[in-house]
């Protein structure tokens, strides 16, 4: 068994327990406070040149461009940020994103969605839906952690149903596709990972889904058909991620219907340690995910 990095046990070792609760009053206070620690790390890819930004919309949709200078392929990556629903933005997630775009050579393409509570659901999946209407006409892949995980399973739900062109391949980060909140790791792992608490869940799921039944694969998308035509996935979680249980029956659900499915299961790592650029296991992981959408990409099918 491969040991942690120094890296990984000093996160652990440093990390704030208990993670304090969230709450309404504090939620602004809260996406603050995340888009500041985060902001060192956005900034430190930043200065390594081999990417850019812009923002532009698509169909009244702010988004965030994430161009390399090294374009290598004319397929594009429609990218769903994490946070809950209630917070996050396309900023905050360029520590996972811009990687990716620079290790595929592909244009990656962030919605900023509406968030909860100002507007619950479906508002950020009408505003995802609306980017992914726009970029279907041609080869794309797809990849969303968390909160994102959950809208990219709903948007390719929705697009069957619309008989749009479904994404190439697919990539989830500790998806959170189960928002009744199910498996057995948000009881196990509740303490032991350093990202994310059953308590956030529930708050985070009240708020964005209100009264509206939560098992609607709409809103839950693990609930939703799945066979063999849905695309290539590869998921991503760890032994300490609260959602480590939705990810294996994701990817269980997956492989019993017909789907073509990579699930890494990560020793001892938690929520989506990918957005934390400096642990060495995140870099192998981000290459991992960018090789798996290149090598499915690149088949002729995709032409």
């Amino acid at each position: 068994m491969k040991l942690l990095s120094i890296e990984a046990r000093r996160a652990l070792q440093n990390a704030e327990t208990p993670l304090t609760d969230r709450s309404l009053s504090g939620l602004s206070e809260l996406r603050y406070k995340t888009r500041q620690e985060i902001a060192p790390s956005v900034e430190s890819i930043f200065k390594q040149k081999n990417f850019e930004t812009e923002i532009k919309e698509i169909r009244g949709i702010p988004c965030l461009y994430v161009y390399p200078l090294q374009l290598k392929v004319n397929w594009q990556i429609l990218y769903g940020y994490g946070g809950g629903f209630v917070s996050g933005s396309p900023f905050e997630d360029l520590t996972i994103a811009a990687p990716i775009s620079v290790a595929t050579g592909a244009v990656l393409i962030i919605p900023d969605y509406r968030l909860a509570p100002e507007n619950p659901w479906p508002a950020a999946l009408d505003d995802s839906f609306s980017v992914y209407q726009a970029l279907s006409d041609k080869p794309f892949g797809l990849v969303g952690e968390s909160a994102g995980g959950n809208l990219g399973l709903a948007l390719i739900h929705l697009a069957r149903q619309a008989s749009l062109r479904l994404p190439d391949a697919a990539a989830f980060i500790s998806p959170w596709c189960d928002l009744t909140n199910s498996g057995d790791s948000i009881d196990f792992n509740d303490g032991r990972d350093p990202a994310l608490t059953k308590q956030h869940l529930k708050f985070a799921a009240e708020h964005y889904a209100g009264e509206n039944d939560r098992s609607d694969p709409k809103i839950s998308p693990i609930n939703g058909a799945f066979d063999s035509t849905f695309p290539p996935c590869y998921i991503s979680t760890g032994t300490r991620d609260l959602l480590m249980s939705q990810s294996v029956s994701l990817a269980d659900k997956l492989c019993r219907q017909g789907g073509t499915v990579k699930l890494r299961v990560w020793q001892d790592l938690w929520h989506v340690f990918e957005w934390d650029n400096n642990l060495p296991e995140a870099k192998t992981s981000i290459r991992e995910i960018s090789n798996f959408l290149t090598d499915h990409m690149t088949r002729p099918s995709c032409s």
